[in-house]
């Protein structure tokens, strides 16, 4: 999730790169020398990275869907400037209740919110308007402390009860340490000056510190009594701008939210802390959200069995007010499909588990199945599970394409293409999306999965740092029923060549920029190896030194290479060629680009 722009408040979570020079250097005569004090940023969409060097490649963070943390939700705000005016991030806590960030408040515009997308440019997703934004009364500024809100929306927000997001309170003290690891999530820049600009979600997981001893020296500095300190020093992993008031999760629950950082965005990470007083103002706020009924749902919610086999899904209920029997009951099965649930009868609250059986010579097609809940009291609960038999139903037939169809894409970045589909004799086909023949390291994400013959879909293949180089042909691949159609993709990653030697090493990131005496952090990561690797550099700076983590890489090992300036060491841009060699010869280099300033 890394993002950023004006003034350090909200954090998106793209990764930032990993070299700055530290701010507190230790010396070593044990005595600090400190570079002069920085006031710091809030991860607010507003906020503009002091970073000059703004081009910056990250890495350590990861695409996420809502899918994974169903309570997510995007802040928009009429003045914004970013795509779709998105501004901070929260999280869903009751039926009409947000839980974000105090400062993202007082950002300037008509604040709503967006819930649903994986990316806030594809799909409509649900829009909410602002009832109330109650600020913690506490709340001064984001470095002041107290950086919680509480905002209530006109219309229901559309989430079951069950996937509500739990967050801490002083009943938790306790539920986080230092050295424990939280994940973040947040719809922020990923680039510093957010060049492309980008509106997906991200996620990031962060080691939390010894705030009081590693988190001083910047804004009004940090609080132990409110505030959680994560992250890195160099910023090797961090969040930018986009994500104020974004999650922070540590158990299951959130234990903080975005709030600032230092104003290049090149250092730790402060999350409000809600294990404490500041947890029990928001539930005072948002009231008692257990719903009056209970409820049910089937997960998943598509089942596919071929004939003569079975299958089976998890039904969950959810409790009310009170705790009762619930039965349950399936109908509108198919002649030869029979469903036995285990147990029949659970407490409101409790699951079972659902078993299809579907008899030879049951005919291929695709049904809705009902799902019954019957409480002790006479309230009855649905929820759907989609059937499909064999290769379901004969489906439609549709055209397929994309555009373009060649990209080309640098090992750790993205790319995207747009799938365009066409109707095929006149019927609307219902076409699920699938991607082949990807690279190592590579991934697609088709927004949405599934399309209607007619319209269309994007196509992001994410790759890593260790994709091999080279030209590849993705094929996509589309299906309705019984119906496949596909179209090539050229995809070219890097210069399309491997690496002469037999070695291919990727550095992430390939470049930083630091202060004398300051340091890079890169990692590495060697493709092709099958005997361990020595790894070498040369081209350092004068006063320069590295020193790789580990000096010997076994095959599929990730290594670390610390590359550190001194004092003395003239400004200037220098190439650091790192050199691998394999025991069995196979060699493979890459260069570092090193600007001391």
């Amino acid at each position: 999730m890394l993002r950023s722009k004006r003034i350090a408040l909200t954090v998106g979570m793209a990764l930032a790169a990993a070299s700055v020079a530290t701010v507190a250097v230790a010396a070593t005569s044990g005595e600090q020398k400190r570079a002069p004090h920085d006031p710091g940023l809030s991860y607010a969409d507003n906020s503009l990275s002091t970073f000059d060097g703004a081009s910056g490649q990250f890495y350590n963070g990861q695409n996420a869907t809502v899918s994974e943390f169903p309570a997510v939700i995007a802040n928009q705000r009429s003045e914004g400037s970013r795509p779709m005016k998105q501004s901070c991030t929260g999280s869903v806590i009751g039926p009409r209740h947000i839980l974000t960030a105090a400062h993202c408040h007082d950002l300037a515009g008509t604040k709503t919110f967006l819930y649903g997308l994986d990316d806030l440019q594809v799909g409509t997703g649900t829009t909410l308007t602002t009832k109330s934004y109650v600020k913690h009364p506490k709340f001064i500024n984001w470095d002041q402390g107290y950086d919680v809100a509480v905002v209530t929306t006109n219309e229901d927000i559309p989430l079951s009860p069950d996937k509500w997001a739990k967050y801490a309170t002083s009943a938790d003290a306790g539920i986080w340490k230092v050295g424990d690891t939280g994940r973040g999530y947040g719809y922020g820049k990923k680039t510093h000056d957010d060049v492309p600009a980008d509106v997906t979600l991200d996620k990031a997981d962060l080691p939390i510190v010894d705030g009081t001893n590693q988190c001083q020296g910047v804004a009004a500095g940090y609080k132990l009594a409110t505030m959680i300190c994560a992250g890195y020093q160099d910023g090797r992993v961090t969040i930018l701008p986009g994500d104020s008031g974004g999650p922070f999760v540590v158990g299951g629950k959130i234990v903080g939210l975005a709030s600032w950082s230092r104003s290049d965005f090149r250092w730790y990470s402060i999350y409000a802390r809600l294990d404490n007083d500041m947890g029990d103002w928001v539930k005072q706020q948002v009231g008692d959200t257990t719903p009056a009924e209970f409820g049910v749902s089937v997960d998943p919610a598509s089942l596919t069995v071929a004939a003569g086999a079975s299958g089976s899904v998890g039904v969950k209920t959810t409790s009310g007010s009170t705790v009762e029997d619930v039965t349950l009951s399936a109908t509108g099965l198919p002649s030869g499909v029979t469903a036995d649930f285990q147990p029949a009868t659970v407490k409101s609250g409790d699951s079972a588990k659902l078993s299809v059986s579907v008899a030879s010579g049951t005919p291929d097609g695709t049904h809705s199945v009902t799902v019954n809940a019957k409480s002790a009291s006479g309230v009855t609960k649905t929820s759907t599970l989609s059937l499909t038999i064999g290769a379901g139903s004969p489906g439609a037939d549709f055209g397929l394409g994309l555009s373009p169809a060649s990209v080309k894409v640098n090992p750790g970045s993205t790319i995207s293409t747009t799938v365009t589909s066409t109707v095929v004799g006149g019927t609307s086909a219902d076409v699920t999306l699938s991607a082949g023949g990807l690279p190592s390291g590579a991934q697609a994400v088709f927004q949405p999965a599934s399309i209607k013959s007619g319209t269309n879909a994007k196509l992001t293949i994410t790759t890593t740092s260790s994709t091999p180089a080279g030209n590849y042909s993705v094929t996509v691949t589309g299906t309705s029923g019984s119906i496949t159609r596909t179209a090539t993709l050229a995809l070219t990653v890097g210069g399309g060549d491997p690496q002469p030697g037999g070695l291919t090493i990727a550095l992430s990131p390939s470049s930083a920029s630091t202060f004398k005496g300051g340091g890079a952090f890169p990692s590495l990561t060697i493709t092709g190896a099958t005997t361990p690797v020595t790894l070498r550099a040369s081209g350092l700076p004068p006063g320069g030194t590295v020193n790789f983590q580990p000096a010997t890489v076994s095959p599929g090992q990730q290594a670390w290479a610390h590359i550190a300036t001194s004092w003395s060491t003239p400004a200037g841009t220098y190439r650091i060629t790192i050199t691998g060699t394999a025991s069995d010869g196979k060699t493979g280099s890459a260069v570092f680009t090193l600007t001391v300033t």
